[in-house]
């Protein structure tokens, strides 16, 4: 039988599937004007990088035992159905490949898990994906590892929280107004606990897949750098394996970071505001590196706190964990990332068999025209993010 992803063009016009194959050959010679571009200015851009002193070897810092490491990622699926909606949010925290020598903290991997029925309104998503991040921080505020990875960038969490409490106090009906207000409080700490580690031997990396920040081309324009390119996709053609770039401050936003804590209850605001204080400070002293472990491998963008950053010791710590859990070449980004990533992706594809089991369930014990339950619980699309 052929599979459905074996057939892409088969639902398709044949005009419209005839002018975009047309268009490919544009595109491709733009692509091709790009890459030709990168291949003759590499050794030129690799060299100016170490004149401007921002280039720097894995070999130069002192060597470390290899860390014990987890990774923490996070899903969320809206089931938008005729009656009502399903909405399910999870975080999972797995360990990485642990060294011989080195004790197992999670055999199993951890989560966390949301699961409500919420009437239909807009903003569902907004909260819910505050809901995730927020179990995302409490996993890894929680690990006992020696580096725990996040999956996309330090400052995502402030703006998923802000989206979410300035939504708030418009959908005070939904479940998930009351969830988010009970745990915003434990989130933050979560988030200040991973923003201000001071400690020697710990350390928490994000390690976002897409970014458009450029802190390296900025300071490199005025010789003539691209800024067609962020600085993750030039810094995969230059760098050398086991090469990294000297940690760069997080390019600042265009409007100041803030939280929005008006919702909260006045109990709760005072150290709300503390806690705001603090995160939106320390978000300001975040530090970039760019590291390429492997040939194989793009440039790893690493967010980490100045102390991990300014520490010899702790930075060799992190990268030569980093590269110890990237040694497969079919694996693009730490290992653990990569399983945590793989297990709440598969969420989304999991909330129509949620639907079929509860409908199952009602129908058993509903008096009614049982006809009634499978129409109200027709599932018309299914929302997620990671």
């Amino acid at each position: 039988m052929v599979q459905e992803s074996e057939r892409p063009f088969a639902e398709l016009p044949a005009a419209l599937v005839d002018e975009v194959l047309q268009r490919t050959g544009e595109l491709s010679q733009g692509l091709l004007n790009n890459f030709e571009q990168m291949r003759t200015q590499q050794v030129e851009w690799h060299r100016q990088l170490k004149e401007a002193n921002l280039l720097s070897r894995e070999a130069e810092l002192p060597h470390m035992p290899i860390p014990t490491t987890c990774g923490v990622d996070g899903s969320y699926a809206v089931e938008r159905l005729l009656a009502t909606d399903l909405v399910v949010a999870a975080a999972v925290g797995m360990e990485g490949l642990t060294p011989p020598s080195e004790t197992r903290y999670w055999p199993e991997p951890h989560h966390r898990v949301l699961v409500e029925t919420e009437v239909h309104e807009e903003e569902t998503s907004t909260l819910l994906r505050a809901m995730m991040i927020g179990m995302e921080l409490e996993l890894a505020a929680e690990a006992p590892h020696d580096l725990v990875f996040l999956d996309g960038s330090l400052t995502t969490p402030l703006i998923y929280f802000n989206q979410a409490l300035n939504k708030i106090s418009e959908v005070q009906s939904l479940k998930l107004s009351r969830h988010l207000l009970n745990r915003i409080l434990g989130f933050l700490r979560a988030y200040h606990s991973v923003l201000s580690s001071i400690r020697t031997d710990k350390a928490w990396i994000a390690i976002p897949k897409y970014t458009t920040r450029r802190e390296i081309e900025r300071r490199m324009e005025k010789v003539g750098w691209p800024n067609s390119l962020d600085d993750r996709a030039l810094l995969s053609y230059i760098l050398e394996p086991g090469e990294f770039t000297k940690p760069q401050t997080l390019e600042a936003p265009r409007q100041p970071w803030h939280l929005n804590i008006n919702s909260l209850s006045s109990e709760d605001r005072e150290e709300a505001q503390y806690l705001r204080g603090k995160i939106t400070s320390l978000i300001e002293q975040i530090q970039v590196v760019y590291y390429r472990p492997y040939s194989w491998l793009p440039a790893l963008r690493l967010e980490l706190t100045r102390m991990a950053a300014e520490n010899p010791a702790l930075l060799s710590m992190v990268l030569h964990g980093i590269k110890y859990q990237c040694g497969a070449p079919a694996v693009m980004e730490p290992y653990p990332l990569y399983m945590a990533d793989r297990m709440v992706k598969h969420l989304p594809r999991a909330i129509p068999v949620f639907r079929q089991v509860a409908t199952q369930r009602l129908a058993e014990h509903y008096r009614g025209n049982i006809g009634e339950v499978y129409l109200g619980l027709h599932g018309y699309r299914t929302e997620g993010g990671v």
